[in-house]
Order: C-alpha cells, then sequence, then structure tokens
C-alpha cells in the first residue's frame, strides 16, 4: 500500500519563535483538497499549543499560492452532503486562524485565487510578491464564492468586495493593498526578507500583550461599540497587570528602553 505524501511542510525553529507552515503540493498548484485542509488543521491545533511559537508564517511552494478548493475532488463527488462537509471543514480551519493565540502572516507569490484568496484574507497580515494576483473567481464558473466572500468582505471594504465575487476580476498585488486584502507587496526577490522583517518588529514586542491584542481584536469586531468598549477596557486592565506592561511604563517614566525577555 502506497502512503499518499504531506501536503504540508512545517518548519519549527524554537530558537527564533517563528513556525513557516508551506503549503506544498505544487502540481496541484496547492488547491485546498480534504487532505490539505486536514493537515492544515492539524498543524494549526499543534501550534496553537506550542509555547516556543511566537508567531507564523504561511507559505507556499511553486507558482501559486493557492488555487482554492480542488475542483477536481468536488467533480469527482456530486453530493449535498459531501460539499457541506467539505465548506464546513474549510470554514473551520480558517477560524483556526483567527484563533490561534499566535499572529499568522500570509507569504504570497503568484496566484491566490477563491478559497485560496480566502486564506490570505483570513490571516492577521498579509505580504505579497508584486507579481502576486489575487481573485475570487467562482462566478465564472456558475459559483459565487460565498465561503471565501466572508474573509475578503472583513478585510476590503464591502463594495470593492463585492466587485471582486461579482466579476471574477483578478486584482494586481498593489490595489490588493490599496483595498485592504494584504498589507505590503515588495519585489518578488525581497518577498522572504520582507516577511521576515515584519516578524522581527513583532517579534520585539512583550509577548502577553500581542496574544492579548489579538484576542479582543477578533471579539470586539463582533460587537456593538459599547460592548467593545467594555471588553477593551477589562483587556487592557488585565494587560496593565503584567509585568511586561509594568516594566514598559517605567521605562517610559526612566527615559530609557524596556528591558524584555522577548
Amino acid at each position: 500500500m502506497s502512503i499518499e505524501p504531506s501536503q504540508l511542510v512545517l518548519e519549527d525553529s524554537p530558537a527564533s519563535g517563528i513556525v513557516r507552515l508551506i503549503l506544498n503540493n505544487a502540481s496541484s498548484f496547492n488547491a485546498l483538497s480534504a487532505k490539505m485542509m486536514s493537515e492544515l488543521k492539524e498543524a494549526f491545533q499543534k501550534i496553537s499549543q506550542n509555547s516556543h511559537c511566537r508567531i507564523v508564517i504561511l507559505a507556499a511552494n511553486g507558482k501559486a499560492f493557492s488555487t482554492g478548493h480542488d475542483l477536481k475532488e468536488m467533480r469527482n463527488q456530486p453530493d449535498h452532503d459531501f460539499y457541506s462537509a467539505l465548506f464546513q471543514q474549510c470554514s473551520a480551519m480558517m477560524l483556526q486562524i483567527q484563533n490561534l493565540p499566535q499572529p499568522v502572516i500570509a507569504q504570497v507569490q503568484g496566484i491566490a485565487t477563491a478559497a485560496g484568496c480566502q486564506l490570505v484574507s483570513m490571516c492577521d497580515l498579509a505580504v505579497a510578491a508584486k507579481t502576486a494576483k489575487f481573485a475570487v473567481s467562482g462566478i465564472n464558473y456558475g459559483l459565487f464564492c460565498s465561503t471565501p466572500g466572508v474573509g475578503i468582505s472583513r478585510s476590503m471594504h464591502r463594495k470593492q468586495a463585492m466587485e471582486m465575487l461579482l466579476t471574477g476580476d483578478f486584482i494586481d498585488a498593489e490595489t490588493a493593498v490599496q483595498r485592504g486584502l494584504i498589507n505590503q507587496c515588495v519585489d518578488d526577490d525581497r518577498l522572504e526578507q520582507s516577511v521576515i522583517n515584519l516578524c522581527e518588529k513583532i517579534l520585539a514586542k512583550p509577548e502577553p500583550a500581542v496574544r492579548m491584542g489579538k484576542q479582543l481584536f477578533y471579539k470586539q469586531l463582533e460587537m456593538g461599540i459599547a460592548a467593545a468598549y467594555q471588553l477593551a477596557g477589562q483587556t487592557m486592565a488585565c494587560n496593565m497587570m503584567d509585568e511586561t506592561a509594568q516594566e514598559g511604563f517605567q521605562a517610559f517614566l526612566d527615559k530609557r528602553k524596556p528591558s524584555w525577555n522577548t
């Protein structure tokens, strides 16, 4: 019996605090097959319990970041229950990214389409090569990209998101920055180093504040403004009780740099 190769590479560097997750099925343009999503789910679960991990880079091998769901897999099983389970699996995996205590940075090359574009939108931050392109192109084949729309409509202005969903048109990396889908676009040969530079800026900050901040950020977005302010105030009070915040404020008063063991 042959063993199907892994579609995901996990590189853990405890000394640096960085874990790299690399989509590794270039022959299928890193399509989000059921197997790929299962491996991502397992990897995110491990990372959530990894005390050495401070930040996650989500990258990909090959010409594409990800072209979204595996259309051959979907076409071979025209069954409502199968489709429902597949999209539920994808949604659960996407939510894991938001629920991780560590920030996740997408490192995007090539194209990111449909659920691959959704994957970028659900990461906390995203840096793309200037030659990268993005689309939610299901509409071109008779399928409105409903689940990808959840992610991109929370990253972009809703009219710009709706335009992408209704036309299926590609946007380039510079436009993706302007619309809020990604943070930066850089020369292709600077992509990896630019992501590392962003990681280093975050790694220089106290871990408790980063973790509490990420959790609060997403919770308050789904609340009314009064409840959001209440939760934010509670979070800041807890953050202030942490020794890193106490040291930071004392350093400010002493006019010196904080002494943190980041």
